[in-house]
């Protein structure tokens, strides 16, 4: 199984962050609908392959999250792994999200920012080091 590198935003690259201004889009889209504003984009071969944001209070579903959402439209026409395709998130994604990141092999994970509550990439617990 591959393990997800995680890209601090320090250390991301001006496509890195071109890529991260598509996942803010998404998480004004939050914002704007009454969510915790997350947001995110898939890429494959530098093209845009699914978007999500938050959706847990429209929908009323904890597990709405925008990693998890944006999971279900990769599949199944993407069946794991997917270790070629980068993930970009406006927050660290949760213990939650990160497991299901690494169980379907998501190569590579670039966050905005820690998520000191619930973080699975490094802020609460690592994952990927598990």
């Amino acid at each position: 199984m591959n393990i997800a590198n995680y890209i601090p935003p320090a250390d991301q690259d001006p496509v890195d962050l071109a890529w991260m201004r598509e996942a803010i889009n998404m998480a004004e889209e939050a914002l704007a609908s009454d969510e915790v504003p997350v947001g995110c984009v898939f890429v494959k071969d530098g093209q845009a392959i699914a978007r999500a944001r938050n959706r847990t209070n429209e929908w009323r579903n904890a597990t709405l999250h925008a990693e998890l959402e944006a999971i279900d439209h990769l599949l199944p026409d993407n069946p794991p792994p997917l270790s070629s395709i980068t993930l970009y998130v406006t927050v660290e994604p949760c213990v939650m999200c990160a497991s299901a990141l690494r169980q379907v092999g998501i190569g590579r994970v670039v966050y905005g920012c820690g998520n000191d509550r619930f973080g699975g990439c490094g802020s609460v617990l690592d994952i990927n080091s598990s």
